[in-house]
């Protein structure tokens, strides 16, 4: 398990907020502490409860919403799902989920965070029919 803990900005439909991020190679999925989400937007509900085992043993967590959210890294603008985690002793957390998504890449060394600019751009390409009718 790996982790590092930077500020990021977040964005959600009601605002942004600048977060201290726990970036956990051990955690599968994002998480985020519902007491930010008054600032950042509206949590959604999931279509059944989660129950989530924690680091105690047989303790689990009950997870019934989540939000989508917009952050930055190196003013790169990324996007994701966070479950909104009662209690998280955490702001937010960055899982490997996202990590593998993202391509995000953990320097230890310099306490920094990386990621390829060239993965956040949409890349659209046009259908074989639309190249043909513009001569291509």
């Amino acid at each position: 398990m790996s982790v590092l803990k930077l500020p990021l900005l977040f964005t959600g439909d009601r605002g942004d907020k600048r977060l201290d991020t726990l970036f956990d190679s051990g955690a599968n999925l994002s998480c985020i502490n519902p007491s930010h989400l008054p600032d950042l937007g509206t949590a959604i509900g999931l279509g059944r409860i989660r129950r989530v085992a924690t680091a105690s043993d047989s303790h689990f967590i009950e997870i019934s919403q989540r939000i989508l959210l917009d952050f930055y890294i190196e003013d790169v603008l990324l996007s994701d799902e966070f479950l909104v985690v009662p209690n998280l002793s955490e702001e937010v957390i960055i899982g490997a989920a996202t990590m593998q998504k993202w391509r995000i890449k953990l320097d230890f060394e310099h306490d920094a965070v990386h990621v390829d600019p060239k993965v956040a751009k949409m890349q659209l390409k046009k259908s074989e029919a639309a190249l043909t009718a513009q001569g291509y």
